[in-house]
C-alpha cells in the first residue's frame, strides 16, 4: 500500500498545491494562460517528442491495440451520448456529456501515472493511446455541433476543413508525428537539443497537474448536476472495466500494454471537456463539476486500481490462448 500511495500522492499533491495556491493567492483564472500555453505547445510536445523518438517504428504500428482502445472508448461516448439524449440534454448537451464520460485526462495525468507506474515500456502504448483518442474526440465534438446547429454560419466544408485542421496542427498530434518521424529514421538530436528536451520533458507534468488544480479551484462546485449519476460511473468504472474486457479478448497484448490503456481508460475527466464546453456555450458549469468530481472520486478508484495490479490481482489477460 505504501507503493501505491507513493504512486498516487505526488500527482494528487501537485493539483492539490495547484488548487490551495489558487485559493491563498486568488489571481484571476486568466493568469494561467501563458502556464497552460507552456504545458501544450511546449513541454508536453517535448515530452511526446521524447518518447517516441527513442521507439522501434515497428512497434508504433499495432493497429489492432489502437483500434481496440479508440474503439471501447467511442462505445462509452455513444452510451454516455444516447443517455444524455434521454435525460433531454438535446445533441450539443448530449455531446459534452459524452466527452465527460470518455475523454480521459490522458494528457496531463496519463503519461506521468503511466510511466512512474510500470516505466519507459509504457510510453508507447500512452502515446498511441493519446494520439488516437485525441483525433476521435476533436473530430466528433465540431460534427455534432454542427449537427446540433451550433455552426449554422459554417458550411459543410468548412466544418470539415476545420477538423482536420485542429487534428492536424495540435502541437500534440505534430509531436507525435515528428517523433515518429525521428523513430523511423533513427535521428538522435545533437546533445544541447536533447538536453533541452530533457528539461521540457521533466516540466510537463509537474506544471500540467499543478495547472489542473489551479483550474479546479477557481470553477468551484456550485451544485450537483443529476447527469452525474451516469456521467461518474461511465468514466470511473465502466470505461475501465470495459477496455480491460476488450483489450483481454481481442488481442494477446503484453501486460504492460494493457495495464496502461485500462489505467488511462480508469483517468479522470480532461480540463478540455470543459474547455470544449466553453467553446460552444453548452453545459459549461456541469462540465466543471464532472472534471472535479471525478478528479477527487480517482483518488480512490485509481488507487484501488494500482493495488489490484500490482499485488497481481488482476492478470495481464482474461483470455489467454
Amino acid at each position: 500500500m505504501i507503493e501505491i500511495a507513493g504512486l498516487i500522492l505526488p500527482l494528487f499533491g501537485l493539483i492539490l498545491l495547484g488548487f490551495v495556491t489558487a485559493r491563498i493567492t486568488r489571481q484571476p483564472i486568466e493568469a494561467l494562460g501563458w502556464m497552460n500555453t507552456f504545458i501544450i505547445y511546449v513541454a508536453l510536445p517535448a515530452l511526446f517528442f521524447k518518447l517516441l523518438a527513442q521507439t522501434p517504428v515497428e512497434q508504433l504500428t499495432n493497429w489492432r491495440f489502437i483500434l481496440t482502445n479508440v474503439g471501447v472508448t467511442f462505445a462509452i461516448f455513444v452510451s454516455v451520448f444516447v443517455l444524455g439524449l434521454i435525460a433531454r440534454g438535446g445533441i450539443a448537451g448530449a455531446t459534452i456529456q459524452g466527452l465527460a464520460g470518455a475523454y480521459g485526462n490522458i494528457g496531463y495525468m496519463g503519461p506521468a501515472l503511466a510511466i512512474l507506474t510500470f516505466g519507459e515500456q509504457a510510453a508507447i502504448p500512452v502515446a498511441l493511446i493519446f494520439c488516437f483518442e485525441n483525433i476521435m474526440h476533436f473530430a466528433i465534438a465540431p460534427f455534432l455541433m454542427a449537427v446540433a446547429g451550433g455552426e449554422e454560419k459554417r458550411s459543410l466544408p468548412q466544418i470539415v476543413l476545420g477538423v482536420i485542421t485542429s487534428i492536424i496542427f495540435h502541437p500534440f498530434i505534430l509531436a507525435t508525428a515528428v517523433g515518429v518521424g525521428a523513430a523511423y529514421l533513427s535521428f538522435a538530436p545533437p546533445e544541447p537539443l536533447e538536453r533541452l528536451l530533457d528539461y521540457l520533458a521533466q516540466a510537463a507534468a509537474p506544471c500540467a497537474l499543478f495547472a489542473m488544480g489551479v483550474i479546479l479551484a477557481l470553477r468551484p462546485l456550485k451544485r450537483m448536476p443529476p447527469e452525474l449519476s451516469f456521467i461518474l460511473p461511465a468514466k470511473l468504472i465502466a470505461h475501465p472495466i470495459a477496455m480491460y474486457l476488450a483489450l483481454s479478448y481481442f488481442g494477446d497484448f503484453d501486460p504492460i500494454w494493457v495495464f496502461t490503456a485500462v489505467l488511462l481508460a480508469s483517468l479522470p475527466t480532461a480540463t478540455n471537456v470543459f474547455v470544449i464546453a466553453q467553446q460552444y456555450g453548452v453545459w459549461v458549469e456541469r462540465a466543471s463539476a464532472a472534471v472535479l468530481l471525478t478528479t477527487v472520486l480517482s483518488i480512490l478508484s485509481v488507487a484501488a486500481l494500482l493495488y489490484g495490479i500490482k499485488n497481481g490481482l488482476l492478470p495481464g489477460d482474461l483470455f489467454p490462448s
